[in-house]
């Protein structure tokens, strides 16, 4: 009997001593996961702040932009059938503008063409030209991944040092922030007309907290783009091209 009750004590003691490791265990992972959580918060408020800053005073609409020599358009989806999706239409349709009215002498068309059977450029390319740009005022660069590829590449390919950015309102200042820190001298032109996909629209948005910390990233490590090679004379040969 005796031996019994001390066996039921220990027990008892361990359970204890058990419980309250578990419960000091979870206590230090809640602590952990609300200063995760409050650094993430403060690293996405840094990095929003950082990128308004950098592009304040240097967005315009199509008619009040400044004169530059290249429309750096960046890509984003296009369809099944190899036309633009209505996001990256509305992005040419200012690049065409911007050079019609002669706000830009030559037009960059960046973006992804990871897989054979994928192209964003040439289906750029197609776009404008069918629409009476000049083909040889188009100029493709096949490995724009992301923003931060294109701005790179811009520069450091294409030897771009002023650019009008074209793409969405969301997105301009992430762009044109991210181009200024990479070297070209950048103003942009952002698109409105597709808030019209409000889902879309809201999530790409949202999706803008995320990608300021991976921009503050990137610009902080000076990473290269994915792709680099030998520099390119497209865009001069397009600027020189009567």
């Amino acid at each position: 009997m005796i031996r019994m009750s001390i066996r039921t004590s220990l027990v008892a003691t361990l359970r204890r001593v058990r419980d309250g490791g578990r419960g000091r265990w979870l206590r230090r992972i809640a602590l952990a996961a609300a200063i995760g959580a409050a650094l993430l918060a403060a690293g996405s408020w840094a990095s929003v702040s950082w990128i308004r800053s950098g592009a304040d005073g240097r967005t315009y609409t199509v008619e009040s932009a400044p004169e530059a020599p290249v429309a750096l358009v960046l890509g984003t989806r296009v369809q099944a059938d190899g036309s633009p999706s209505p996001f990256l239409s509305a992005r040419l349709e200012i690049a065409r503008e911007l050079y019609a009215t002669g706000k830009v002498q030559a037009i960059l068309v960046s973006g992804d063409n990871m897989r054979h059977e994928y192209n964003e450029p040439e289906a750029m390319q197609r776009w404008l030209v069918d629409r009476g740009v000049p083909a040889d005022k188009v100029v493709l660069d096949y490995a724009g991944f992301d923003t931060y590829d294109s701005c790179a590449r811009a520069k450091r390919i294409f030897g771009v040092d002023r650019a009008t950015l074209v793409t969405q309102s969301f997105h301009l200042a992430r762009a044109v922030t991210v181009c200024r820190h990479l070297g070209v001298d950048a103003i942009g032109v952002g698109d409105d007309t597709a808030r019209e996909y409000g889902r879309t629209w809201q999530f790409a948005s949202a999706r803008e907290y995320g990608a300021s910390m991976k921009a503050a990233v990137d610009v902080l490590s000076g990473r290269d783009p994915v792709h680099l090679g030998r520099r390119e004379t497209g865009i001069d040969d397009a600027l020189r091209a009567s």
